[in-house]
């Protein structure tokens, strides 16, 4: 892992999220201050927010890992992506202390 940035609520300019011209899927563009933008598929948010909704309605879950996996044409459902964020089975102690080494390395990217 080369660089570690976090990104605060504070940090971001705007968010854009739409269907552009020509896509048949969301986008959404995080802008932040420092002049950067991150624009997202909408199969990347859509994930996240799966895991997201897991973790802030399971009365037992309180971690999750998504990994990228490619599914075949029979593994997903028309007009969904190859790439899919996938949840593994690792356990939720170890998702949280890797996420802590990472918060105590990182930088505020502003």
């Amino acid at each position: 892992m080369n660089k570690i940035h976090i990104v605060r609520n504070e940090d971001l300019e705007k968010v854009l999220i739409a269907v552009p011209s020509n896509h048949k899927h969301l986008r959404i563009c995080m802008k932040l201050k420092n002049g950067t933008a991150l624009i997202f598929q909408e199969a990347t948010i859509a994930n996240i927010s799966r895991a997201y909704i897991t973790l802030k309605t399971h009365p037992s879950t309180l971690a999750q890992e998504l990994r990228i996996q490619a599914l075949t044409e029979e593994q997903r459902k028309e007009g969904y992506a190859t790439h899919q964020l996938i949840e593994t089975s690792r356990d939720g102690i170890e998702v949280e202390a890797e996420l802590g080494e990472m918060l105590d390395k990182g930088q505020i990217l502003i």
